[in-house]
C-alpha cells in the first residue's frame, strides 16, 4: 500500500513532459541535483565519487533525453535554467519519496501519520489545533500548519503537497471562487459564515462605546494582514475594497502575535478580526464589539484535492475546527 501511494504521488506530480519514453534513471537524477547544490561539475564529482568525464557525460545525455537544457555552463560553474529549476524541483521530490520508501522497508520503521494544512490566520482556527494537538497519540507523525491567505492556501494543495486548506472569502465572491474550484478539481465544504468584529484594547477609546459605526474608526490605527488576496483581482482594488479608505492610517502584519501585541500595548488600535476566544481576549486584555454599519460577510471554506481521501487525523482536525466555530462564531 505504502509503495502504491507514493508511486501514485510521483506520477502525478511529475508534468507530462518528464514521463514521455526517455532513458533517464534515479541516478541522473541524483547527478543533476547534486550538481545543482554544487554548482559546478567539479565538485559535484568529488562528492559524488564520480569522474568528471563520466558525470559531464551523464548530465548531457540527461538533457538530451528530455530534450531540454538544464544547465547553463560558464566558467564559473553549472547554472539551473528557467526548465532546469522545475525539472530539479520534480526530482528532489522524487529522490525524497525513494529515499523514504527504501527507509521504510530496510530499517522496518512505522509508518508516520501526516497531516499538511493551510488556514487563514485567525484564532477560532488555531485554538482548534491546540486541541487537535492534544488527541495526538504516541504514534510517530508530522504535522505541517501553514497560515496564509486563500490564494497560497490553494497554490500549497495544487503544488506543493498540502492535503487539506481553509478559505476565507468575502461572500460576494462565493459564485467566483466556488467556480474556480470546480475547475481545480477541489471539494469543499462550508466552515463558517461571519461579520466581522473589532477587536481592540480594554483601555481604548472604543471600548467604552456603547455603539461604534465606521466613522468612528476614523482616527484609530487599523492593523490589517498584509496580504489579502483574490486571484483575478488587481491589488489595488482588493486593498481599496478590503481596505476602506476611510482609515488613512495603517500598520501591516503577518504573524497574528505581532498584531495581538499591537492591539494589547497601543490603545489607538483597532483590527477587524472573526470573533475571537475569551481566553485570547482576556490573555491580551482585549476586548471584541460590533460595528453596527458593517454589513460586510466573510466565508471559511474547507478545501481538498476531490480524489484525496480524508485520514483519520484529517477528520480529527477538522472536528476540533467544527467545534470552535460553534464555540466561538455561533451555528
Amino acid at each position: 500500500m505504502v509503495v502504491k501511494i507514493i508511486t501514485e504521488i510521483k506520477l502525478k506530480s511529475v508534468p507530462d513532459v518528464y514521463l514521455s519514453e526517455t532513458n533517464m534513471n534515479i541516478l541522473q537524477m541524483k547527478y543533476a541535483v547534486e550538481v545543482a547544490k554544487k554548482g559546478s561539475i567539479s565538485k559535484a564529482s568529488e562528492s559524488l565519487y564520480v569522474a568528471q568525464p563520466n558525470l559531464s557525460r551523464s548530465i548531457k545525455e540527461l538533457e538530451s533525453n528530455l530534450g531540454i537544457t538544464i544547465f547553463e555552463r560558464s566558467t564559473s560553474g553549472m547554472t539551473p535554467t528557467k526548465q532546469g529549476k522545475q525539472f530539479l524541483s520534480y526530482a528532489i521530490k522524487i529522490l525524497s519519496q525513494i529515499n523514504e520508501v527504501e527507509r521504510l522497508f530496510k530499517e522496518k520503521v512505522q509508518l508516520k501519520q501526516k497531516l499538511s494544512v493551510s488556514v487563514p490566520r485567525t484564532s477560532y482556527i488555531s485554538d482548534a489545533f491546540v486541541s487537535f494537538s492534544k488527541t495526538l497519540t504516541n504514534e510517530p507523525c508530522e504535522i505541517v500548519y501553514k497560515e496564509t491567505n486563500a490564494l497560497r492556501t490553494i497554490k500549497n494543495i495544487l503544488t506543493e503537497d498540502y492535503k487539506l486548506g481553509i478559505i476565507r472569502y468575502a461572500t460576494h465572491y462565493d459564485q467566483y471562487f466556488k467556480e474556480m474550484l470546480e475547475e481545480k478539481e477541489l471539494s469543499y465544504e462550508i466552515i463558517a459564515t461571519f461579520n466581522y468584529v473589532l477587536a481592540t484594547s480594554k483601555n481604548s477609546a472604543l471600548a467604552s462605546k456603547k455603539e461604534i459605526i465606521l466613522e468612528d474608526l476614523n482616527s484609530f490605527l487599523e492593523i490589517a494582514h498584509a496580504d489579502p488576496y483574490v486571484p483575478a483581482l488587481s491589488s489595488a482594488y482588493l486593498k481599496k475594497e478590503e481596505l476602506p479608505d476611510n482609515i488613512e492610517r495603517r500598520i501591516f502584519v503577518f504573524e497574528r502575535g505581532s498584531q495581538f501585541e499591537l492591539l494589547s500595548e497601543n490603545p489607538n488600535t483597532f483590527m477587524w478580526v472573526s470573533p475571537l476566544p475569551p481566553k485570547t481576549l482576556k490573555r491580551f486584555d482585549l476586548v471584541q464589539k460590533q460595528c453596527k454599519n458593517n454589513h460586510k460577510q466573510y466565508k471559511d471554506l474547507l478545501i481538498y484535492p476531490k480524489n484525496y481521501k480524508l485520514t483519520e487525523l484529517d477528520k480529527k482536525f477538522i472536528a476540533e475546527v467544527k467545534l470552535a466555530k460553534e464555540k466561538y462564531l455561533g451555528s
